[in-house]
């Protein structure tokens, strides 16, 4: 049934087609011109000299009094998918191209900072030492704060345990020094990341600074 449905309607499109196409006004010769529109699956519906109004955001097709194709439109929605995907299109090759003069931007930085990967593995390597001083700061003023916390919560377990009310000047040295014990906590964590993170970076460059050395040697032959 769906398929004599659908075999119906292009055939009564046909028929119309025909018919006006046989028209001796407008539509016939004295204009030659015929217009067809069409439903969202791209099948013509119907055809006359004009787009009736609930159609006027179909696609269409302009045929002449032979009945040869002479121009086709689209339709709003593919008109609107259409400039979607070229917007989507310019944005991404914009994208691209920042990336690009990034990158070659970075290179030229990289060459120009370094003569050999040797300088690169000394740069590391004064980078992680800048760390490993910062870490071992904060160790220490970590082990103070401990200490302080240790001090304070043997005050505060003392009076516990001969029930007696803490007051309020140690409840909130107990605060504050755990609070600081965690910031010095926290900071030892980022940094010993960031040591990390350091060490992947200049693997990269060092990487990256190989490449662009062959490159120009393999320029030069």
């Amino acid at each position: 049934m769906p398929e004599f449905i659908e075999r119906s309607g292009t055939l009564l499109a046909a028929a119309a087609l025909v018919a006006a196409l046989a028209l001796p006004g407008a539509a016939s010769a004295q204009s030659g011109k015929i217009v067809c529109w069409k439903d969202t699956s791209g099948r013509v519906i119907g055809c006359g000299d004009k787009v009736p109004p609930e159609f006027q955001g179909s696609a269409t097709k302009e045929l002449d009094s032979h009945g040869v194709t002479r121009k086709q439109t689209e339709s709003a929605a593919e008109a609107n998918r259409r400039r979607e995907k070229e917007q989507a299109l310019s944005q991404q090759k914009a994208q691209d191209d920042r990336k690009a003069l990034e990158q070659k931007r970075q290179d030229t930085a990289l060459l120009e900072s370094f003569s050999n990967e040797k300088e690169i593995d000394l740069k590391r390597d004064r980078d992680l030492q800048v760390l490993d001083l910062q870490i071992e700061q904060l160790e220490g003023a970590l082990k103070n704060t401990g200490q302080r916390y240790a001090e304070a919560k043997g005050r505060a377990s003392s009076l516990e345990k001969n029930k007696r009310p803490l007051p309020a000047a140690l409840k909130d040295e107990l605060t504050r020094v755990a609070q600081e014990k965690g910031r010095f906590e926290r900071s030892i964590e980022a940094k010993k990341k960031e040591k990390d993170e350091l060490r992947v970076k200049y693997a990269d460059f060092r990487k990256r600074y190989t490449d662009l050395r062959a490159q120009q040697a393999s320029a030069r032959k």
